[in-house]
């Protein structure tokens, strides 16, 4: 936040920049909307307490206390830490419908939200563990 108040302006870095600075896999994910696979991202199963950042920029996405354990391998949270973390865009890959989610300061891709998620919210957002960055409380 700035001294205003208000978020800065997006992160917007070349694609050459971007590489430089994050690992093949990271920017395979981020920038090129991969997917890890499941049980394979670091902190997947972490109980940690803490915040989990996009990789990118660093903006703080999910705090542990909405992390919870899915069973699909991926870290999953009931919701954003702030509801403007994130942006929802339709993702009509692969032959499906899914609600894709990015990082709202520099639009790395983290995973998909689905609506069969715990309560409070009943949402699943289902990241990609290479795409955020764990700091311990």
């Amino acid at each position: 936040m700035s001294a205003t108040g208000q978020r800065p302006l997006k992160v917007v870095k070349t694609d050459a920049e971007w590489r430089e600075q994050l690992t093949p896999v990271q920017y395979q994910i981020t920038r090129q909307h991969g997917t890890e696979r499941a049980f394979s991202s670091p902190n997947f199963d972490s109980k940690l307490k803490g915040i989990y950042k996009c990789v990118c920029c660093g903006r703080s996405l999910y705090s542990s206390q909405a992390k919870y354990e899915s069973g699909t391998g991926w870290p999953s949270f009931f919701q954003p830490i702030e509801p403007d973390a994130v942006m929802a865009v339709e993702d009509v890959s692969y032959g499906m419908v899914r609600t894709e989610i990015r990082c709202a300061d520099c639009d790395a891709h983290l995973g998909h939200v689905f609506p069969d998620g715990p309560p409070p919210t009943g949402l699943r957002y289902c990241m990609n563990g290479n795409a955020l960055v764990f700091e311990e409380d």
